[in-house]
């Protein structure tokens, strides 16, 4: 294609822009040029004499950074091992079961999958998608509407928050697991020192509970505080294991998902087998059959109660491990045609049905405990870390070969942690490097991950103090509180309105090549759902819980949590959400024209949005013409384009 003198009006060019000057060094007469990617063949070959351009045309050389390639998985199970490890955590174990038969039991389970539904589903799938799509971290893949930016700054602060504890129950459940290797068990009423709290031989049970002080006294320590300001000094021997942990941690995530996609081979896969193993032998206990009917036992009238409906919306929102970053992060490693539906059934509804399964582990060694010390079920059933650490393992001790038990069960235990925390400082990590390339270097990467572990180490100290349970409480209940609720909620909002639910599920039909027509009806299930009903069901969880907030104190035992240790947790939550509107506010500011125009710029996706799953570099560079002095020859008679 050329321009003659009649066409240079049309594309912008002026005829006081060809002075006479020197023809430029770098374009000779004649040679060919490029106009907007498209060769312009000279007509003429030999020099003309014409007027040559008053502008020089350099060649636009960009400076690149050399940074490393994106990793991915080796394999889609790899992707779908991790993801089942990250989302079957310690909440199946220990969480859930307490909620079923404190819920209504078998009951529970409506409430639990309508909110699978209709909340867990959709905005599981959600995450994956757009991951997987970006091919970016939490903070980088919102170049889709950078006006939200701070979901995924947000989504960062809550990953690391929720590392910075949880490795502290691996370091519990490593303390443990070291003791577990003795007989009789420390906690077990044959310890000698365990003699005085415990049973005599008429089988009558005493007031206390061995493994109960076990775990106060010798472990935390707790019993040397009086409270939240009252930490004390570090727990020496938990220090320890929370250093083995964060080294574990940092071996496994070195190579990132190329040495971590290894590893849940095993981690993802070894607590199914010792659910197996304990369903199999509690089956066999005296009074395990009590134990199950009081964990299914149903009450139809709980239904009308609005506390179990937030407990089910609540126990699937954090058992999939939603808004974390986590989940995110490990699609945006897969391969741009996977299928993302397929894997959310699989992942979301198989986490459900192992918190199910896990309950008759639970309950059916519970109710032979219960049997033993002659007393209902309920005043031996107990959730979160009084299940793991204090029920349970009283209940193993009961049991022939107990310390073999107790190995099977903290094993359990280590892999379902650190197969969450995988997941965690993946977000974290992605994260970071997205944003800075030029960190995925090995040796800088090694650093950077070093670091980050010693960090959280450090940080970590506080909460395996005398009185560090009381900081752990703290953080456990505000961490992953409102502020991850608004989060999800900005995050499902946004891409169904500002970057526009049409245009995300076209994305989701580009990437799975061959939609079946089943997931082509499904698409429209979820794109409901994204509209109107997940917004409103988690509005309600967000009343719910301020009310709550409002009208509970927060207790660890009998210890109440004072004024400002409350507010103090407030204000941890308010700093993860509060980065919504913060980065909201800068993004547009660094837009132009009036308010109006900023805000629909600051929404608008980044050109190099389109093309984040190709391996070509998208750099924004000025518009250049190239002419030649054959272009600004008179045209030929009766032909007007060449």
């Amino acid at each position: 294609m050329k321009l003659f003198p009649e066409q240079w009006a049309t594309e912008g060019i002026r005829q006081s822009d060809f002075l006479e000057q020197e023809m430029p060094a770098t374009v000779m007469p004649g040679s060919p040029v490029q106009l907007n990617g498209v060769t312009l063949e000279p007509e003429h070959p030999q020099s003309v004499s014409q007027p040559q351009p008053a502008f020089q045309i350099q060649p636009v050389t960009p400076d690149l950074a050399p940074s490393q390639p994106r990793e991915t998985w080796g394999g889609k199970y790899e992707f779908l091992l991790s993801c089942v490890g990250y989302c079957v955590g310690l909440g199946n174990v220990w969480r859930f079961p307490y909620l079923c038969y404190r819920n209504g039991g078998g009951v529970f389970l409506i409430p639990y999958f309508v909110m699978l539904l209709f909340t867990g589903l959709p905005l599981f799938l959600l995450e994956l998608s757009l991951g997987q799509y970006g091919a970016a971290g939490p903070i980088t893949v919102w170049k889709c509407c950078p006006l939200l930016k701070g979901i995924g700054v947000g989504m960062l602060l809550v990953s690391s928050l929720v590392s910075l504890y949880y490795n502290v129950i691996i370091a519990w459940t490593f303390y443990y697991l070291g003791m577990s290797f003795q007989s009789p068990l420390p906690w077990s009423c044959d310890a000698p020192r365990n003699a005085p709290l415990c049973q005599n031989a008429s089988g009558n049970s005493s007031r206390f509970s061995a493994s109960e002080a076990f775990w106060n006294e010798q472990v935390l320590g707790v019993t040397h505080s009086s409270g939240l300001h009252d930490p004390g000094p570090v727990r020496w021997p938990l220090a320890v294991c929370l250093l083995v942990a964060w080294i574990v941690i940092f071996l496994c995530m070195l190579k990132g998902i190329r040495s971590s996609g290894k590893v849940v081979y095993f981690t993802a896969t070894f607590p199914y087998l010792v659910l197996i193993v304990l369903i199999i032998r509690g089956a066999t206990l005296e009074g395990s059959i009590e134990g199950v009917r009081f964990y299914l036992s149903s009450d139809w009238s709980r239904l009308q109660s609005a506390q179990v409906w937030n407990d089910a919306a609540s126990q699937i929102f954090y058992s999939l491990g939603i808004g974390f970053g986590g989940l995110l992060s490990m699609a945006s490693y897969n391969k741009f045609d996977n299928n993302v539906i397929r894997d959310t059934l699989v992942i979301a509804i198989g986490n459900c049905c192992t918190s199910f399964f896990a309950g008759f582990a639970i309950f059916s060694v519970l109710g032979h405990m219960a049997w033993r010390k002659r007393v209902p079920v309920g005043e031996v059933a107990d959730s979160g870390p009084g299940l793991a650490f204090v029920a349970y393992p009283e209940a193993l001790a009961l049991l022939p070969g107990s310390a073999f038990w107790s190995v099977l069960f903290f094993l359990m235990m280590f892999t379902l942690g650190v197969d969450t925390l995988f997941g965690n400082m993946e977000g974290i990590t992605t994260a970071v490097l997205d944003e800075f390339p030029a960190l995925r270097e090995w040796r800088r990467k090694t650093l950077f991950l070093g670091a980050l572990c010693f960090t959280f180490y450090l940080l970590g100290l506080l909460l395996i103090t005398e009185g560090g349970i009381y900081w752990f409480t703290l953080i456990d209940a505000y961490s992953t509180s409102f502020g991850l609720i608004i989060i999800t909620l900005f995050m499902c909002v946004g891409i169904a309105f500002f970057y526009g639910v049409n245009q995300f599920c076209r994305d989701i039909v580009d990437m799975i090549c061959r939609c079946p027509p089943w997931c082509g009806k499904l698409v429209l299930y979820f794109k409901a759902c994204w509209v109107f009903i997940t917004p409103c069901l988690l509005l309600f969880i967000l009343f719910y819980i301020f009310l709550e907030m409002y009208n509970t104190s927060l207790h660890y035992g009998a210890y109440t949590y004072p004024g400002w240790g409350k507010a103090l947790g407030v204000c941890m939550g308010t700093v993860t959400c509060i980065q919504i509107p913060l980065w909201a506010l800068v993004a547009v500011c660094r837009e132009s024209g009036t308010l109006t125009d900023r805000f629909r710029k600051a929404i608008h996706p980044l050109n190099s949005w389109r093309t984040a799953t190709t391996h070509a570099e998208v750099i924004d560079v000025p518009f250049t013409i190239n002419l030649v002095d054959s272009d600004f020859a008179s045209p030929p008679q009766g032909s007007s384009e060449a």
